[in-house]
């Protein structure tokens, strides 16, 4: 039995426009746009061939897209909860309408500025851009019944692979809206049909079929010179095989109207003007760096710190004990990894001996140097010499009792001023002889001596250290030296930020710390921790605290020397 095949457009009551209204709260700046036809990899492609297939063309502009509000990147450790996606965005003057990790099982949120209102039973079809693709990260598709909710809605793409930090630029459309009737699916009855049923649809694909077979070998014995002359064009111009056009409305092109009053978007306008970095064309890794060293830089370390994150093992920090000369070298030292050594002094009379009345009857009235006055500046890290001071030993231990904190610190800065007067301890050090060598400058190391509270700046050192705890515990917070492009290295050793466990730390203008992973670490007294040269580390004091750093290594440690100048 033969059929006949109808087709039936859908229209709002009365042929009126079809209602899309985008409601905006003042300080609301929606970027939303006609989408476009055209998308990068089409272009690239021989002869952009992609193109001549009309239905991909179709849908890249079936719709509206809806830009990116901000650059930013987000990467995702494989874990469910929101906290395990870490968002760092680049720059944003509204720092309430960035990107953030709300939902957990590695999704990114994008909150949509715009109460969205369609005709009385029309939905909104929301997905992400047809037919471009993100490696590493993929989006969420919804239906929202626009003709009622009051609600806003947001845009979620989910990281799909751990550990790879996914890039999204400043305008670059994260999502594709257009309108559906509601309804309508289900009021659609489907059913399978034998092709013998049409004879006319039947006869029609046969002939395509062989005329298509036969262009295909005229192709390949006769090419085409022409471009345009090397594919058939029947369903782009809308035509049957025998060239008739059955429809009046065929569409080789879509134009969705842009929304009426971007008057009231407030600078979306303007920032929808500047150009946006097409993921797609962002130069190649090797590219870049020709251009620029500073970029190769960039993506190399933050690529070897990817890497290292692939293995726990290889990118945790771990307790040892009992570790030998040699494995210390060749699995901590020289790939420079860091390394808890438990009980490292166990056989140290400090360890036993060493409280703060021991140290006074032991060193007493000695004069010592130490930094002083470091709660009245930020800067006490970057300009110690200014923060000199000297008083008796005992004394000093006095003050730092009655008032504890970070004002008063007897550091490692101040060894060369205090050997004389801590000589008396000496004696109850040590000896590491499987890690350092015998050094005649600083037999007993660099001390530390302070109170509860004590605090040093994030920064890296030019050496390799051994940090001993000797008495009282320390938290010590590391960051891996790949890390340093998002550390806000800002002048020698020292970052911008000085404290990354602060609860008022801006995390929009340091936006890049969300993508470091920080190692928090507790030492207690008798354990050592390898500091590798380069490594980012904080430290704070969490009892009354003594501690010792040595850098007379058994192995080459002078790599200091090549340091570049400072200006």
């Amino acid at each position: 039995m033969a059929r006949a095949f109808d087709r039936r457009i859908v229209r709002c009551e009365g042929n009126q426009s079809m209602e899309l209204s985008c409601f905006v709260f003042p300080g609301w700046e929606p970027r939303i746009r006609p989408g476009v036809a055209k998308r990068h990899w089409m272009d690239e492609a021989v002869e952009a061939f992609p193109y001549r297939c009309l239905p991909l063309g179709i849908a890249n502009s079936h719709g509206w897209e809806i830009l990116s509000p901000c650059g930013f990147e987000a990467v995702w450790n494989g874990g469910a909860a929101a906290e395990d996606v870490l968002v760092s965005v680049d720059h944003s003057d509204r720092p309430g309408m960035v990107p953030v990790a709300l939902f957990g099982q590695g999704l990114v949120t994008i909150h949509i500025e715009g109460l969205m209102r369609t005709s009385p039973g029309w939905n909104l079809y929301v997905s992400g851009p047809p037919n471009r693709f993100k490696d590493g990260a993929a989006p969420l598709t919804a239906i929202i019944e626009t003709d009622w909710s009051p609600y806003s809605f947001t845009m979620n793409w989910r990281l799909t692979r751990p550990n790879q930090r996914v890039r999204f630029e400043e305008n670059e459309p994260i999502a594709h809206i257009f309108p559906v009737q509601r309804g309508l699916v289900e009021s659609v009855a489907p059913t399978f049909v034998a092709i013998d049923d049409a004879p006319e649809l039947k006869a029609a694909f046969e002939h395509w079929s062989h005329a298509r077979d036969a262009f295909h070998h005229e192709q390949r014995v006769h090419p085409a010179e022409k471009p345009a002359d090397r594919w058939q064009k029947l369903y782009y111009r809308g035509q049957n095989p025998d060239g008739t056009c059955p429809i009046a409305d065929h569409e080789s092109k879509l134009q969705p109207r842009a929304f009426a009053r971007g008057d009231l978007c407030g600078g979306a306008v303007a920032a929808m003007a500047r150009p946006m970095i097409d993921p797609g064309l962002r130069a190649d890794p090797v590219d870049a760096a020709s251009d620029s060293p500073c970029a190769k830089y960039e993506w190399l370390l933050d690529t070897l710190e990817q890497q290292r994150a692939l293995s726990p093992a290889a990118s945790g920090i771990v307790r040892r004990a009992s570790l030998t000369s040699d494995a210390f070298l060749d699995t901590y030292y020289a790939p420079g990894r860091p390394v808890v050594i438990a009980d490292a002094i166990a056989d140290w009379p400090a360890r036993q001996m060493w409280n703060p009345a021991y140290l006074r009857a032991k060193v007493g009235d000695a004069p010592i140097e130490y930094q002083g006055g470091r709660s009245a500046s930020g800067d006490f890290e970057r300009y110690k010499d200014n923060h000199k001071r000297a008083m008796p030993f005992d004394r000093f231990l006095d003050m730092i009792a009655a008032d504890p904190g970070n004002d008063a610190y007897l550091t490692a800065y101040n060894s060369a001023s205090n050997a004389a007067a801590l000589a008396p301890l000496n004696g109850d050090v040590g000896r590491l002889d499987a890690f350092l060598a015998q050094s005649a400058e600083e037999p007993g190391g660099m001390m530390w001596i302070g109170p509860q509270g004590t605090f040093t700046a994030l920064h890296h050192d030019l050496t390799n250290n051994l940090l001993v705890q000797v008495l009282g515990r320390k938290r010590v917070i590391l960051a891996a030296a790949t890390e340093l492009p998002k550390l806000y290295n800002d002048t020698h050793v020292f970052s911008s930020v000085r404290d990354v466990t602060d609860p008022d730390l801006d995390l929009v203008a340091f936006a890049k710390l969300r993508g470091v992973r920080f190692h928090d670490i507790t030492l207690m007294p008798g354990d050592a921790l390898f500091i590798p040269i380069g490594w980012w580390h904080q430290v704070e004091s969490l009892d009354f605290s003594v501690s010792i750093t040595y850098t007379n290594f058994l192995w080459r440690n002078d790599f200091h020397k090549a340091y570049p100048a400072q200006p």
